[in-house]
C-alpha cells in the first residue's frame, strides 16, 4: 500500500510573528520556517504504518516556492521514501491546494492520503475535506487513533462531545490531530541519507488547473494588547469591580 502525505512549510511555532507595517500580511523575512506540526504528525503516522508492514512506500508532497524542498528533505530524514515538490510561486488557497493534491493522487495512486487537520499559519482546516470531496473518497478528520486492517481503516476522531470512531473503506483521506502520536527526531545519519533520496519537482502550471485566488485579504493586524489586571483587598472589592464590568 502506498501512502501520500501532504506537508506545508510555515513559520516555526516558537517564533512570535510580526505584521508588516502596511498591514498587508505577516513578515517572514529572516524568520525561522519549519514543517507544520500537524503535518509532521501525519508523516509520523505514515512511517509507523510502513514500519508495521502495512504500507510499502511513503511519499511526501509540498506545494509552494523552491524553499519548500527544505521541508521535504526533513520528511525524508524522518523516514519518507521520496518527495514531490509542486512549484508554485504564490501561496495557494485551500481549494487550489486540494485541486493540486487531487492531481498528484491521480498520478501516484495511493491507497491512503494523510495530512494535518490544519496549518498553524492560516488555521483554515479545509484542505482535507475539500480533497476528499474532489476525489469522492471517504474521510476521517481530527484523527487521534488510526488502525489499518486490510481494505479498511478505523479512525477515532476527536469531536466536541468526546470521541467518535468511524470505519472507512480504502482509499481514504485522513487528517491528524495532536494526540495521534509524538513525531520522532531526525537523526544525523538519516539527515545525510535524505540528501540521496528522490525529490521530484513539478510545475503547478502543468496541471492546467484554475488556481486563481477567490479571497481577498483586506488587512492583517495584531490582536489588541491585553490590559493589565488589578489586585483587590477583599471579596467585597472583587464583587464591586465585577459589578462595574457587568
Amino acid at each position: 500500500m502506498k501512502i501520500l502525505v501532504a506537508v506545508k512549510r510555515v513559520v516555526d511555532y516558537n517564533v512570535k510573528v510580526r505584521v508588516k507595517p502596511d498591514g498587508s500580511g505577516v513578515d517572514i523575512a529572516n524568520v525561522k520556517m519549519s514543517i507544520n506540526p500537524f503535518d509532521e504528525i501525519a508523516v509520523e503516522a505514515a512511517i509507523r504504518l510502513k514500519e508495521k508492514g502495512t504500507a510499502t512506500e511513503v511519499i511526501t508532497v509540498s506545494i509552494g516556492p523552491k524553499n519548500c524542498q527544505e521541508t521535504l528533505r526533513h520528511t525524508l530524514a524522518l523516514g519518507a521514501d521520496r518527495s514531490i515538490h509542486v512549484d508554485c510561486t504564490d501561496s495557494p488557497e485551500p481549494l487550489a491546494v486540494a485541486k493540486i493534491l487531487a492531481k498528484v493522487v491521480e498520478q501516484e495512486g495511493p491507497a491512503l492520503v494523510i495530512l494535518g487537520k490544519q496549518a498553524i499559519d492560516d488555521d483554515c482546516n479545509q484542505v482535507g475535506q475539500m480533497l476528499s470531496a474532489l476525489l469522492d473518497w471517504p474521510q476521517g478528520t481530527f484523527a487521534s487513533e488510526l488502525e489499518i486492517s486490510g481494505e479498511t481503516s478505523t479512525v477515532t476522531r476527536e469531536v466536541d462531545g468526546g470521541l467518535e470512531t468511524v470505519s472507512l473503506k480504502l482509499p481514504a483521506v485522513i487528517t491528524t490531530d495532536l494526540r495521534l502520536n509524538v513525531p520522532r527526531y531526525a537523526t544525523l545519519p538519516n539527515i545525510m541519507k535524505a540528501k540521496q533520496k528522490p525529490l521530484t519537482t513539478i510545475e503547478a502550471s502543468t496541471f492546467n488547473l484554475d488556481l486563481a485566488p477567490r479571497l481577498t485579504c483586506l488587512k492583517v493586524a495584531e490582536p489588541p494588547t491585553r490590559k493589565s489586571g488589578i489586585k483587590v483587598e477583599s471579596v467585597a472589592d472583587l464583587v464591586t469591580h465585577i459589578r462595574k464590568v457587568i
